[in-house]
């Protein structure tokens, strides 16, 4: 996919509605910082309801905006192709569609280009900072500079990383990296590259953070401010969170019920002999744990906590870069997660030592379903499900100059494929697909800005999921869900966002109609996906 810069240049010619405006000749064109978390949970950020510190995303919040019903994907790599190219990733073969080569592995259609792009054209330089996750390389789909980490399993050493495209050696051990550090540091230096050598040109940045995806891995005195919170366990944390939403006003109605019996999607039962007896892959009462198992639990929390905190002080470093530039009025900041919390627990990389310190190097821990639920807080499941704790995100929108409304709460119900369109408008491009381009899909997704400066309904159609065998759509209010293998249900998320209340049986007709609906989009999918 995109073998050539002579294959991007091609894209943008015959891309002929994506022309400079007058608008977009002003200096009044915001530079656009997008900031994409890793396996975050809904309520993992202080201004959605958390005890760990993230003093600068809660400022960003304070004077911009949180949406309170945006969504992802519920996966990594399908959100960032949705992100990127601002259609459903089915599409444009970055999720499964029966029949068609897709998924994880899938490569795009020539036409499913990236936002860079679209943005070229309009005078935008591009940079990308972190994780890829998406078919091809940044440089040879629009990026100007990039830093590519795709060792996912070694924060301290990564083996696996590039250069603008150009592949590095591995990191020594005891060297002093940290991956999140070294990705924001990363951002800092295109920075001040871009401030030096083209002040006079807006930039997008994508800065793709690892964290806090697992392995728990953190620095030792950021585990240390966290060591003893989490003893007061899962359940007495979530019920906080619950009380800090509500208070702040985010979300109203009930908490969802701890499903017990819901462990990780996937099972490695030898993993879990690895982790020792400390481990457990239910989340059971925390009553019902043993004293080291309460304590081996509490650990992870305050080292997934640590990974936010230190993630939340290097995005205060980019955004104190901005003001160094003096870009921080004219900067769209908007920050998301690419799928909610998640329950997995498995051994990869290097291995776990029982003996290592938690959260070091040697180590391989992941969160598991206990500290997920209350990451996701107050939703129902987890990453790879299409209940609202699998596809559920945070959203913070900061623009001084372009937002008025500080402090304020959007309930538009938006999702990532609304991120394309809305950073082309405000770029002052236009995204309709000439009628000669028939192989070409419309975009999917609606642009946001109306919804950030104004506070303007959001019309749409539908939202539609699909991920390991999952399966969700919404229609206004309404969203029907099924788990793999599993019978549809049918939720009123106006009046029940925690999917606690089934109405399928109430409803047979709404629920028909949602399914068929659903079966008409895998096929319009399929359908897009088989396209050259």
């Amino acid at each position: 996919m995109m073998s050539s810069p002579i294959r991007i240049a091609v894209a943008v010619l015959t891309y002929v509605v994506l022309f400079p405006t007058a608008q977009a000749q002003t200096a009044e064109r915001p530079n656009v910082l997008l900031i994409l978390a890793d396996d975050l949970g809904y309520s993992d950020l202080g201004c959605y309801g958390s005890e760990i510190e993230t003093p600068n995303l809660d400022r960003l919040a304070e004077g911009g905006l949180r949406f309170t019903q945006f969504y992802n994907t519920a996966r990594c790599w399908p959100t960032r192709a949705a992100l990127l190219t601002g259609y459903y990733a089915q599409t444009v073969r970055r999720d499964i569609v029966p029949g068609v080569r897709s998924g994880g592995r899938g490569v795009r259609q020539d036409w499913a280009t990236l936002l860079p792009v679209h943005l070229k054209p309009l005078g935008y330089r591009s940079y990308h900072s972190g994780k890829w996750h998406i078919d091809g390389m940044p440089i040879e789909n629009g990026f100007d500079r990039s830093y590519l980490l795709k060792d996912q399993g070694r924060f301290f050493n990564p083996q696996v990383h590039w250069q603008d495209d150009e592949r590095l050696p591995p990191v020594e051990k005891d060297s002093g990296y940290y991956a999140t550090e070294a990705i924001g540091q990363h951002a800092i230096e295109c920075l001040e590259e871009h401030h030096r050598q083209h002040a006079d040109k807006p930039f997008f940045h994508y800065l793709a953070f690892t964290a806090p995806h697992f392995p728990l891995h953190a620095l030792p005195q950021d585990i240390e401010k966290y060591k003893s919170i989490y003893r007061q366990g899962w359940e007495k944390v979530r019920q906080q969170r619950w009380a800090k939403i509500k208070q702040m006003g985010l979300l109203e109605g009930e908490l969802s019920a701890v499903e017990r019996d819901l462990g990780p999607p996937y099972a490695f039962p030898d993993h879990l002999e690895i982790l020792g007896s400390g481990e457990v892959n239910r989340p059971v009462p925390w009553d019902a744990l043993t004293a080291e198992q309460q304590k081996f639990q509490a650990d992870k929390m305050a080292i997934h906590a640590a990974m936010i905190d230190r993630m939340d002080q290097v995005i205060g470093k980019v955004l104190r870069q901005l003001e160094a530039m003096g870009q921080s009025d004219n900067t769209l900041v908007m920050f998301l997660s690419d799928n909610g919390s998640s329950a997995e627990i498995m051994v990869r990389a290097d291995g776990h030592d029982p003996q290592a310190p938690p959260g070091s190097a040697a180590s391989y821990l992941c969160l598991g379903p206990g500290w997920s639920t209350t990451g996701n807080t107050p939703f129902r499941r987890h990453k790879t499900w299409t209940h609202e704790g699998g596809i559920s995100t945070p959203l913070i929108a900061s623009w001084p100059r372009g937002i008025q409304h500080s402090g304020a709460i959007r309930r538009q119900v938006g999702h990532v494929i609304d991120v394309l369109p809305t950073i082309v408008e405000l770029a002052g491009g236009t995204l309709d697909v000439p009628e000669a381009e028939s192989v070409r899909p419309a975009l999917p997704g609606k642009s946001l800005v109306a919804v950030l400066q104004k506070d303007a309904p959001l019309q749409r159609d539908w939202l539609w999921w699909f991920h390991d065998g999952h399966k969700a759509i919404r229609v206004g209010k309404w969203k029907a869900v099924a788990a793999k293998d599993g019978p549809w249900e049918l939720y009123d998320l106006a009046a029940d966002r925690a999917e606690s209340n089934d109405l399928a049986e109430s409803n047979p007709d709404r629920l028909r109609r949602l399914v068929q609906l659903w079966d008409e989009q895998l096929a319009a999918h399929a359908a897009a996906a088989q396209e050259q």
